[in-house]
């Protein structure tokens, strides 16, 4: 059962694919009902008129909802209980007042089966219910244009009737697309999570293997000085030096350990920032200077990520932009996002005085400044202090 904590969260390229999928069936469907509504205004007849009204204002109201409702459903979820039977009536039923008011059963057809197409189906029944629509719609339409042609809808020119007769197929081929989208997202952050999953695994089992070594040989040593402490007391204290030394070594593993779980190259720390942001749905521009490689990453790529979680809490969530740049002699790294004029980017923590102090203890510089709804960081490094 889907609850507002389980839907899906998307990026925001992901969002403008929905809304363009979503504008493109909408507009589709209101040309085809006012293509429709030009022969029921020249022929003005008081009842036809009034059902073509209340038919357009029943499916534009289904269409808008059965699209609301498809984008919050996971694609995983086909329970049929949850069929939105309501909304499919409502839509079939205004159809058939459009086919009424309009004097053609292939109008009503045709918006009845893009109603039903607007449901996410099971899997597998999506292709057959549309071919299915596609033979009825065809079936119609040759009984109207052979049966009934002296009436106002077999009058009808080819091109409007077509229009109407393959908006079905395209509603259900451009939610297909969306689907497709939308587990290409699903899978990317998926992709994400076992990835950032593997690598605290292993950091957790090389920091098992370290410490456990160490812990062990420690436990030994002051094992034997406990025993040797009545019997000879200068070899009880040379393995309780022996013990703190093997202390030393296992702090010393620890530290190289993390410096190499964090020895990312800069490059690759930028993309991994601006993949993170884009995660979080913000339009992320980034720009890398083609020798970033000789950037000093040990000190900005704490501040990359410094930057990167101020962005995350202190920013408007709209966009953002990170751009790394040799001019000079010098490296340039700039950080910038939206920020609201409530918002304090760094305060209220040791953010951007840390960084400070990581860039000034490399000859470097730092400057934060706040452009009307934007917030600017700015850290320059020279090549020398940096080496």
């Amino acid at each position: 059962m889907s609850t507002p904590a389980a839907r899906t969260a998307y990026a925001r390229d992901v969002s403008a694919t929905w809304w363009y999928t979503a504008s493109s069936i909408l507009f589709f469907v209101v040309l085809g009902l006012m293509l429709w509504a030009v022969p029921v205004v020249l022929e003005p007849a008081p009842l036809a008129v009034t059902a073509y009204a209340l038919g357009v204002a029943g499916t534009l109201a289904a269409s808008v909802l059965l699209l609301v409702r498809y984008r919050r459903e996971p694609v995983e979820d086909d329970n049929a209980s949850r069929m939105p039977w309501l909304l499919v009536l409502v839509g079939i039923a205004s159809a058939v007042l459009l086919g009424f008011g309009a004097g053609s059963v292939i109008l009503g057809t045709c918006f009845a089966a893009s109603v039903v197409c607007l449901v996410r189906w099971r899997n597998g029944i999506r292709i057959r219910l549309v071919a299915l629509l596609l033979v009825v719609i065809v079936t119609v339409w040759y009984v109207e244009s052979v049966h009934l042609s002296g009436d106002r809808g077999g009058n009808q020119t080819f091109g409007l009737v077509l229009f109407v007769a393959v908006h079905p197929a395209l509603t259900a081929a451009s939610l297909w697309w969306w689907d497709i989208v939308r587990e290409l997202d699903r899978a990317r952050r998926a992709e994400g999570k076992l990835a950032a999953a593997q690598e605290r695994l292993r950091l957790a089992s090389d920091l098992h293997d370290l410490q456990g070594h160490h812990l062990q040989v420690i436990a030994l040593q002051l094992e034997l000085a406990e025993k040797m402490m009545t019997r000879d007391p200068d070899a009880a204290v040379a393995q309780v030096r022996a013990a703190r030394a093997s202390v030393d070594d296992a702090r010393r593993g620890t530290r190289d350990l993390a410096a190499r779980f964090r020895g990312v190259p800069l490059p690759d720390e930028l993309a991994n920032a601006a993949d993170l942001l884009r995660a979080a749905g913000l339009a992320v521009d980034l720009f890398v200077d083609s020798e970033a490689d000789r950037a000093p990453a040990d000190v900005l790529g704490p501040v990359v990520r410094e930057a990167t979680t101020n962005v995350l809490k202190h920013g408007g969530g709209v966009s953002a932009s990170l751009s790394l740049i040799r001019t000079a002699e010098t490296w340039v790294l700039v950080v910038e996002n939206d920020a609201p004029a409530e918002a304090s980017p760094g305060s209220g923590g040791a953010g951007l005085s840390g960084i400070a102090e990581r860039v000034g203890a490399v000859g470097g510089t730092m400057d934060a400044t706040r452009l009307d709804d934007r917030f600017l960081l700015s850290v320059r490094i020279p090549e020398e202090g940096a080496a």
